[in-house]
């Protein structure tokens, strides 16, 4: 495929080549440069060197654009007679040589002839060995690619540029050739897409009666390949609409209208579309008017436009076939198959005057009728419709090897519909029958074969919707025989009473003849010494005198070769395994033990298996080690228990015993079984077995069945499962429900479950609760694992036990009691129905009133009076109930009606701007409201906002003060203030006003100037001078730490100057802010000075001075300034 990329990269980077595809029936279209009928690319078995020139069921060359894939044909293989010895790695060793097979066969091409694209390409590729060369026809005309310029082949593929219809259309095949001969591809046809303009002559008006019916021709100009027609109204894009009065044939391009009315008075254009080439063109209009002489009466219909009589169909395509008539009343169309039902699959379309058939089968075909009715009669068409299929073959072709003077026969074999024909093919050109050659239904027979039959061949089934080629290689030999040169020398070991084989295969044609020696003397054959047909000696029941050198002889007319092979005989060897029978509890070891004994001069090989299987060593979890032992000598012939004295002594050549242990290491129970010892050595090979039981836990039991219910009982039986050779003692049944965490022992009738017994009852379940039940079986050794889970059961139901829990009273409105309770999980419902009883009285009265809640998830009960006092106390109950009737009440708690909201607002509020972003409200709260608050709410908006945006600050319990945060600066606010509880919100207080603060200064304190005397740091700096938005300066702060520590210290001051004790020894980081009503403003530069005593310091942000006082040594410090940090 590498080649077709490389063309395909060509053709995009000389043509710009692009390509896209609209899906019709059987054609993908392209609006670019080409149009490629997809047909299934070549395939090439290396390994049959099948050469079919197809895929799976060949090629097919059809004349049809309208092709259905085929289903894939079951391959059968011919053995060719006479085939001696074919040599198999020409199949598939491509350092070998063999015949051209093709890779890529070329594909139908729709060219549009407006097309910007300049290039058109045919795609042929084989491979081969040595490599193919290409040439390609038209219409059976090789095409002479040298001598005219617009032809160039790249890797088989042809290029044409500036196609021409007149000149390129047609039918291309492409021939590729090596030095084994030639094959011819399937033909693929080249055509051109274009469509014409309508005639500009004008149309002439159509007048009708109202009630007749017309029929409006369309006249298609040129095109190709097909068109799809639709009908313009008055003016594009108004398009007539199809319906039972109105119909557009695809067959024809005309409009047919079965009855004229008034509405249909217009002009008529017929459009065309190309469905390659998207072209469309618009025909002159067609005027339709009506007469004024009278109106048509009813009539009769009739079927203007129908089906051809025989209609022919590939199989797997979809069939449309029309009928539509004219007719007063408008005509129904009816559709029947005349010869049985109609097909399942069929649909009818456009108001039933197109039948569609999808995926035409042949079973579908037979005769079909159009009907068309209405009140005034009726009118019946029939046509036939026929289903053929392409050939695809059921057996093809394989390469072939014969020897001179062998008889060839090659039979190939396709179906179809009609039935396909056969032509054959030798190096691209037909073959002809004579003397030697016969040719009978699909059947080739070449009599006598010599090297002038070698070629490449092909079979050609063929009908007249298709041919399909298949190809294989011919291959005369002639040659003296050869022997691998791996098989010129052998050495065979075999141990005594064995059969052996000794092959002699020599490649060869014609077949050589054979003949063996033993040493130097002719080897005759008797009883136990045959030669075999194919040439090898076969030796029965060996002994020591078959020992020697054997030479093999093959001869033809070209030569001869010979190849040796030493053979030695060895006496058997022995095996003893123990021990033989072994029982053992898991968790346990063992080892077992594998001697043999063997000649001295052979190799040992241990191999051990588990039934059957090898062990792998690696992948046991360390359950098994095999541990060699060292040989011995003959002297331990004694311990091989299998072996008597005169055996031994009869084995007297063997003088090595060799031994392998088995250790297996907390035996678990899939450890048990056969295991086996094999003895491999390089004469013979020998085994021997030993069975291992392993006692464990129980298997589980088999499938448990739930046999009877109760509300609270369930009888099981179970199937015992494997005791593991180690009766079962007991039983212990498990439940699992929705409502358990996991499975759970259950309570039995009887209390003990004895191994002897296989059914029991799961006693004290819960009424109508889904339950899983399962068994689990104990020996001596343990208790194994469960059995599979049973079916999902249901107890059934019963009046509920569980009475609700936590019975309370709740926070609520005036005038309401709000009970509440725990709910009863769904576990001690016990059935359908569930819900509860809400019981309740004035402490100290008699009768209880009662309340019906019917969710079973209900958890609170709200009984609003307006005559009940808030906090008067009730005695509650809370019962259940279900479909099966009531249950218990919970005990009776004594709870209070609900006390109300606030009833009085705050009072004395006040609001005070501490900041830019905070307010302080305070208030104060009557001790005497009815509600006792929860706590209060404060709502605040700014000035121009309404209350309805308010935003929302809570307090809890009793406070009666709320510090307001993340406020606007320099803004004035509206607050009010209400106090709430679970009842609701009492009134609000009056509406009180606040302003932020301004904003602190953005200026920071510049030219900071600083002397150092010691641990002493006077410091100085400009007065900050606040914008008109911010707040005053009413002071300033400085703020210094030790660098490298958390801890800062402060001093305020009201002026612009501070002096600052360093009271330890290291470097300060020192900055200073000022201080506003709006909070601090912006800090100054960061200044770095180390503390040490000793002279005076001076400097400043601009300038750097240093003087000293007596005895004080002259210090130099520079003022690192750092960026501002936070604080």
């Amino acid at each position: 495929m590498q080649s077709s990329w490389r063309l395909m990269l060509l053709l995009s980077l000389t043509s710009c080549f692009t390509e896209s595809s609209e899906g019709i029936p059987g054609i993908p279209t392209t609006y670019a440069a080409i149009l490629r009928l997809k047909s299934l690319s070549s395939s090439y078995s290396s390994r049959t060197r099948q050469r079919s020139s197809s895929p799976a069921f060949g090629s097919i060359s059809s004349p049809s654009w309208h092709g259905a894939a085929m289903a894939a044909a079951a391959q059968q293989y011919h053995s060719p007679t006479s085939l001696y010895h074919v040599s198999e790695a020409f199949k598939h060793d491509e350092s070998v040589d063999y015949g051209p097979v093709f890779i890529q066969e070329p594909d139908n091409v729709i060219f549009p002839v407006d097309s910007d694209e300049k290039k058109v390409a045919l795609s042929c590729q084989a491979r081969g060995n040595p490599v193919p060369s290409y040439k390609w026809l038209r219409n059976g005309t090789e095409i002479d690619t040298e001598s005219d310029y617009r032809y160039s082949v790249i890797e088989g593929s042809i290029i044409i540029n500036n196609p021409s219809e007149t000149k390129d259309a047609g039918q291309y095949q492409c021939i590729t050739t090596n030095m084994f001969g030639s094959i011819l591809s399937r033909e693929a046809a080249l055509q051109f897409a274009y469509l014409g303009n309508f005639s500009g002559r004008t149309r002439s008006a159509v007048s009708v009666r109202e009630g007749q019916g017309v029929v409006l021709m369309c006249s298609p100009p040129l095109h190709s390949p097909e068109i799809i027609y639709s009908w313009v109204f008055n003016e594009f894009p108004s398009f007539v609409a199809e319906d039972s009065r109105r119909f557009i044939s695809q067959e024809t391009g005309n409009l047919y209208i079965s009855k004229v009315q008034p509405s249909d008075v217009g002009s008529y254009i017929c459009l065309v579309k190309n469905t390659v080439t998207n072209a469309r063109v618009l025909s002159p209009p067609t005027p339709l008017t009506l007469r004024t002489d009278g109106v048509m009466g009813e009539y009769e219909p009739k079927i203007e436009v129908h089906f051809p009589y025989t209609v022919t169909a590939a199989k797997g395509s979809t069939v449309k076939m029309e009928c539509f008539a004219l007719g007063n009343p408008v005509p129904t169309i009816s559709w029947r198959k005349v010869n049985g039902p109609n097909p399942s699959k069929a649909r009818l379309r456009k108001s039933q005057a197109v039948l569609e058939i999808p995926n035409v089968q042949l079973e579908d075909a037979g005769t079909y009728e159009c009907k068309a009715e209405n009140s005034r009669g009726r009118n019946v068409f029939r046509g036939q419709l026929q289903v053929y299929t392409y050939p695809h073959w059921t057996e093809r072709l394989n390469d072939t090897q014969l020897d001179s003077g062998d008889q060839l026969r090659w039979e190939c074999k396709a179906t179809g519909k009609p039935r396909p024909t056969y032509r054959w093919l030798k190096n691209g050109a037909t073959i002809w029958p004579e003397s030697r050659i016969e040719m009978v239904n699909g059947v080739l027979m070449i009599h006598s074969v010599n090297q002038s039959d070698a070629g490449m061949y092909q079979c050609l089934a063929e009908n007249k919707h298709g041919t399909i080629y298949t190809s294989a290689e011919l291959r005369i030999l002639a040659s003296a025989p050869t022997f691998p040169s791996s098989h010129l020398k052998k050495t065979i070991i075999i141990t005594k009473g064995q059969e052996v084989t000794v092959e002699c295969k020599p490649q060869a044609s014609p077949k050589p003849t054979i003949s063996w020696k033993k040493g130097d003397k002719v080897l005759r054959e008797n009883k136990r010494i045959t030669v075999l047909p194919d040439g090898s000696l076969r030796i029965l029941n060996a002994s020591k005198s078959d020992e020697g050198k054997y030479v093999c002889r093959g001869e033809n007319v070209f030569g001869s070769a010979e190849i040796t092979a030493s053979v030695f005989v060895k006496e058997p060897t022995r095996i003893d395994l123990s021990p033989k029978k072994t029982e053992l509890t898991v968790g346990e070891s063992i080892v077992l033990s594998c001697k043999a004994l063997h000649d001295p001069t052979l190799d040992v090989i241990f191999h051990w298996t588990l039934n059957g299987q090898p062990i792998d060593f690696e992948k046991e979890g360390g359950h098994f080690e095999s541990i060699r032992a060292l040989s011995g000598t003959r002297s331990q012939m004694g311990s091989l228990k299998r072996t008597t004295w005169g055996e031994a002594k009869h084995l007297q050549d063997l003088k090595q015993v060799s031994s392998a242990d088995l250790m297996i290491r907390n035996i678990l129970l899939i450890h048990a079984g056969r295991y086996g010892c094999r003895i491999q050595t390089t004469a013979d090979s020998i085994s021997d077995e030993a069975e291992l039981l392993v006692r464990g836990p129980p298997g589980p039991p088999g499938v448990v069945i739930v046999e009877e219910i109760t509300e609270t009982t369930a009888t099981l039986s179970w199937t015992p499962g494997a005791d593991n050779h180690s009766p079962i003692t007991s039983y212990n049944l498990q439940a699992r429900s929705p409502f358990s965490l996991g499975w759970q022992t259950v309570k039995t009738v009887p209390e003990n479950i004895s191994g002897d017994m296989e059914s029991a009852m799961a006693v004290e379940l819960n009424p109508w609760v889904e339950y899983e039940f399962r068994v689990v079986a104990t020996n001596k050794i343990g208790t194994g694992d469960p059995s599979a889970p049973s079916r999902v059961i249901r107890t059934k139901e019963a009046v509920p036990k569980t009475a609700p829990a936590n019975v309370s009273g709740r926070s609520g409105r005036r005038h309401e009691l709000v009970i509440a309770w725990e709910p009863v999980s769904e576990e001690f419902q016990n059935g359908e129905g569930f819900g509860y009883i809400v019981a309740f009285r004035p402490n100290g009265t008699r009768g209880w009133k009662e309340k019906m809640v019917t969710s079973s998830d209900a958890s609170k009960f709200i009984y609003r009076d307006e005559s009940v006092p808030p906090l008067t106390p009730f005695e509650v109950k809370v019962g259940v109930y279900n479909n099966k009737g009531d249950g218990p009440f919970s005990p009776i708690v004594v709870i209070c009606s609900a006390e109300g909201e606030p009833s009085t607002a705050p009072t004395d509020v006040k609001a005070t701007g501490l900041s830019v972003s905070e307010i302080l409200v305070v208030w104060k709260h009557s001790k005497e409201s009815l509600g006792r608050p929860r706590g209060f709410e404060v709502g605040y908006w700014k000035d121009m906002e309404q209350e309805e945006a308010a935003e929302k600050a809570r307090t809890e319990g009793n406070e009666s003060s709320i510090i307001l945060t993340g406020l606007e600066g320099n803004t004035l606010y509206h607050l009010r203030v209400k106090a709430y509880n679970s009842a609701g919100y009492g009134p609000p207080s009056n509406v009180v006003r606040a302003a932020t603060k301004k904003s602190p200064p953005s200026q920071a304190p510049s030219n900071i100037m600083w002397i150092q005397d010691g641990s002493h740091v006077s410091l100085g700096w400009e007065p900050v001078r606040p914008l008109a938005n911010e707040s005053d300066v009413m002071g300033y702060k400085v703020l210094f730490r030790q660098e490298g520590h958390s801890n800062t210290q402060v001093i305020e001051t009201q002026k612009t100057s501070a002096v600052v004790l360093l009271p330890d020894v290291g470097v300060y980081i020192i900055e200073i802010r000022a201080v506003s009503e709006g909070g601090d403003g912006t800090p100054s530069s960061q200044i770095r000075v180390p503390s040490f005593s000793g002279g005076k310091v001076t400097s400043s942000q601009s300038s750097l001075h240093a003087f000293s006082t007596s005895s004080s040594t002259m210090t130099f410090l520079l003022v690192l300034m750092v960026p501002s940090t936070s604080w």
